[in-house]
């Protein structure tokens, strides 16, 4: 057998009809072996689909394996990522770097091929799909993502495609249902998805679930469908539909349905459902290779035919050593690679004392000071974008006829918006940000979740942050989402006390290399900070020797106010803003003295949050929280009857003492 790198520099036009065959072959038997070597797996989509993704692999996609990374590489995405093996057979047998020790711990601890594709842990895998659904939202902020900047910087520098393999499932979540009306009513015309039209999910043939028509809801949304029967072996019809796609120059994307028999060619389980997520037995596969004609024995891949899959593979080669040279000497393309540097955090605006502004007004402000410097900026909302802050003054709007434009309008589509989000920020060259209410972050907890396990560099933007949302009610009042936000592994989450706090928990997310969550008032808050909590998620902004009162967001204000109160009573309350728990764990770790100096273990500590108390037992002696849902009514009422407020504070932290109550 060949190592990655064994392979001839030849480069041939084609593979010749017995190498195609043989390398479909070999990617059929890996599919049926790795899954049998560790009694986990999905085989029957990946036996179905060896064609297809081999003609895409090896006939149309542009791409160079010697350079995974090339920006200016065709994407291809396995949304129906069950089926991850196929998609570790081809980067096997293209060159990528996975080897067949690789395959045979498919699905082990510290593999290179673990049970979905991950990006960033395999290389070739672009997006993290597992979840189904996910890869073909984040296929559509892909294309986004190339064509805005082809539409700045021109096809020499950006001119590629992103191509999709979904299933059933994928099409059946709803998140599916937003991102591809978005995508037609965008004309995202580089956007090719094949739909592996098998018929079969796990409980059995989709008949028990389904009956909508697939086309005619993806023309509905605006996209160009063609059906293209069964012709799932046919590896020169395949190329000939894949490339037509690709070519014809119509504005829409592209749906392709492909017919197919999952578990195609076994005998024993070619169409039944069964095939789906059960592993062949030995027997099973034995069959099978002898339907096919190749040896039964376990991952199968001779030399020449690896050799020669490899050598194919180089053709992309010449194309990206041209692009490198063209783009050399670009040099706002250039400029976006190495990125805005530090001094556009010098542009960020600093908040006077005594102001009273709110946060998702602050960070408006703060996202036009440093537009001009932050070059891949792009903004957006789920219809809610003066609302968040996240307007660019100035800016146009994404569209067919302005692909360029700065701003998108995602429609009230929060889990596409979070997902589409993701696929930019992987593209590369764009800084997404979205926003929407922090209530509705339930409508994309799975995007921000797979945003964080792909350390894909989104802002997420949550406003109307606590009960002071007012009269809307507990329907729109978040309680638990900062406790929610807080356990995702890989999430910076910063909810700032001030305009200042705002104003550098954007230059903390930039900074990040992964995604972050701001959490925003919607209510005026006074200037109280420069803001320097933010750099090690916390800081006192009131020294205090008797009683520490820590607190976030809007509540800073509320524990000020008691230590105004406490002081009159001759009890000298020490006050903490700690806009990030991470960020504050992150200097514990770093250095646990100076941690300890802003928040003192010896010290008896009250928190305030308006949210639920979970997680302060960690920093605080009492809490206080919001342990049920809101109520309408006006803000400041809301939050003074669930005890956000100086006096219910003062109370908490006499008891605490043992003083006693006072008002």
């Amino acid at each position: 057998m060949v190592g990655p790198t064994d392979y001839s520099r030849i480069v041939p036009t084609s593979l010749d009809p017995t190498t195609d065959r043989a390398a479909v072959n070999i990617a059929r038997g890996l599919a049926m072996d790795a899954p049998l070597a560790v009694k986990s797996g999905h085989q029957g989509t990946a036996m179905s689909l060896a064609p297809l993704a081999h003609v895409l692999y090896s006939r149309v996609m542009k791409h160079d394996p010697s350079d995974p990374r090339w920006p200016d590489r065709d994407r291809f995405v396995l949304s129906a990522g069950h089926a991850s093996i196929l998609q570790y057979s081809m980067l096997f047998l293209q060159g990528y770097g996975l080897t067949l020790d690789d395959l045979k711990a498919f699905r082990q601890w510290g593999s290179a091929t673990p049970g979905h594709p991950e990006v960033g842990h395999t290389a070739g895998v672009e997006v993290t799909t597992g979840p189904l659904g996910q890869g073909i939202a984040n296929a559509v902020g892909l294309a986004m993502a190339e064509r805005h900047l082809r539409a700045r910087f021109g096809s020499d520098v950006c001119d590629h495609h992103t191509w999709v393999i979904a299933g059933d499932g994928c099409l059946m979540e709803g998140v599916s249902h937003e991102a591809a009306s978005f995508a037609g009513h965008q004309k995202l015309s580089r956007l090719v998805v094949v739909f592996d039209d098998n018929g079969i999910t796990i409980d059995g043939g989709t008949g028990l679930t389904c009956s909508d028509d697939v086309a005619q809801r993806f023309t509905s949304y605006g996209w160009s469908v063609r059906p293209l029967g069964e012709i799932g072996e046919d590896l020169d019809a395949l190329e000939s539909a894949l490339r037509a796609a690709r070519d014809d120059g119509d504005e829409r994307p592209k749906l392709l349905v492909l017919r197919t028999k999952v578990a195609v060619p076994s005998p024993d389980w070619a169409g039944k459902h069964e095939a789906h997520g059960n592993p062949f037995t030995a027997e099973h596969v034995t069959r099978t290779k002898e339907v096919m004609g190749i040896p039964d024995e376990p991952f199968w891949a001779p030399e020449s035919v690896v050799t020669a899959v490899r050598a194919g593979a180089r053709r992309g080669e010449s194309e990206r050593e041209a692009w490198v040279k063209r783009t050399a000497s670009h040099v706002e393309w250039q400029s976006l690679v190495r990125g805005p540097g530090s001094a556009w955090a010098e542009s960020l605006p600093v908040f006077q004392a005594g102001e009273s502004i709110a946060t998702r007004v602050a960070i408006q402000k703060a996202f036009d000071a440093i537009l001009p410097n932050v070059a891949g900026l792009v903004s957006g909302s789920a219809d809610l974008t003066g609302n968040t802050g996240t307007k660019l003054s100035g800016q146009s709007a994404a569209s067919a006829a302005t692909p360029d434009g700065r701003q998108v309008y995602y429609g009230i589509r929060e889990h596409a918006m979070g997902s589409i989000m993701v696929g930019m920020a992987l593209h590369g060259g764009l800084l997404p940000v979205g926003g929407t209410f922090f209530v509705f972050f339930d409508y994309m907890k799975p995007p921000v979740r797979l945003a964080a396990l792909s350390r894909a560099k989104c802002i997420f933007v949550f406003s109307h942050d606590s009960v002071g949302v007012g009269e809307d009610g507990p329907t729109h009042q978040p309680i638990e989402h900062l406790a929610a936000l807080r356990a995702i592994p890989d999430l910076q989450v910063i909810r700032p006390c001030d305009a200042n706090e705002t104003s550098q928990a954007l230059r903390a997310a930039i900074e990040h290399d992964g995604p972050t969550a701001l959490v925003l008032s919607r209510q005026n808050l006074p200037v109280v900070s420069d803001g320097g909590a933010v750099a090690l998620g916390a800081g006192v902004l009131r020294e205090g020797s008797d009683v520490c009162v820590v607190a976030t967001g809007s509540e800073v204000t509320v524990a000020l106010a008691a230590a105004e109160r406490l002081a009159e009573s001759g009890v000298s309350a020490r006050v903490v803003s700690m806009p990030s728990w991470d960020r504050f764990e992150s200097t514990r770790r770093v250095d646990r003295a100076r941690a300890d100096a802003i928040l003192p273990p010896s010290m008896p500590t009250v928190s305030i949050e308006a949210g639920a108390t979970m997680g302060w037992h960690k920093y605080a002696d009492e809490c206080i929280g919001i342990d049920r849902f809101g109520a309408s009514a006006p803000g400041a009422t809301a939050l003074v009857n669930l005890g956000m407020d100086p006096a219910n504070v003062v109370r908490v932290a006499e008891s605490l003492l043992g003083r006693g109550s006072s008002n």
